[in-house]
């Protein structure tokens, strides 16, 4: 199985896929921290970063699922020993590409977004949500994988329509329908990220995971 992730990374990374999602990521993180954030505002810029890169992690991880033909993927479960263990490698491909790109995202906050460096426990909340970042992205791109939506234009439109749908649902009185994204921001400009970070977090995760199930319970009848 770590094999085959390896190949398939190696795959994204030959094929120029890498690039669809680096760029656009280069180009947010230059506009987010266009200028240093000042003292006090190191939680606000972390939460914005890890909100914008996660269409983009989306994509990564779609493109990385996607890099392969359908048949060589047929052809992976057989030598790998089954769907359910190429299954897991394809999203252990995809988390790897997700978390290089959000580890980057929150390596050029600290080094180069901020005027000072964050408090411990900021810093903390800052990784912690680039890592629900990381899923949140993962979760969006397998549901969008061309195993479920075989249509490249139905697929991108589900992408990006699911993001806004996350940012609106999270902006609305009922943000616990969703990913919580629009609530990451707000809590941590009102200097609440660290206290509200566990009820935060438990919330996100959890749809993370029900929608990474909801994957691979489609995944059974699909190549």
């Amino acid at each position: 199985m770590i094999a085959l992730s390896g190949f398939r990374l190696a795959a994204y990374v030959r094929s120029h896929r890498v690039h669809q999602a680096l760029l656009p990521i280069l180009a947010v993180l230059a506009v987010v921290y266009a200028t240093r954030a000042p003292a006090g505002q190191e939680a606000a810029v972390l939460a914005d970063s890890a909100v914008m890169i996660v269409p983009f992690l989306a994509w990564a991880a779609r493109s990385v699922l996607d890099t392969e033909p359908d048949r060589q993927r047929e052809m992976s479960a057989v030598l790998a020993g089954g769907r359910g263990r190429e299954l897991a490698a394809g999203l252990l491909a995809a988390l790897a590409a997700c978390a290089t790109f959000a580890g980057l995202a929150l390596a050029w906050g600290v080094l180069l977004g901020m005027s000072a460096g964050p408090p411990g426990a900021v810093l903390a909340a800052g990784i912690a949500l680039h890592a629900l970042s990381t899923l949140t992205g993962l979760t969006l791109g397998a549901l969008t994988s061309r195993a479920l939506l075989p249509s490249p234009a139905l697929s991108i439109m589900a992408l990006v329509s699911g993001f806004v749908a996350m940012l609106l649902i999270s902006a609305s009185p009922l943000p616990w329908l969703t990913v919580p994204l629009t609530v990451w921001m707000r809590e941590a400009g009102a200097d609440r990220l660290v206290a509200q970070l566990p009820g935060l977090g438990a919330v996100s995760l959890a749809w993370c995971l029900l929608g990474l199930t909801a994957y691979a319970w489609l995944r059974r009848t699909r190549p």
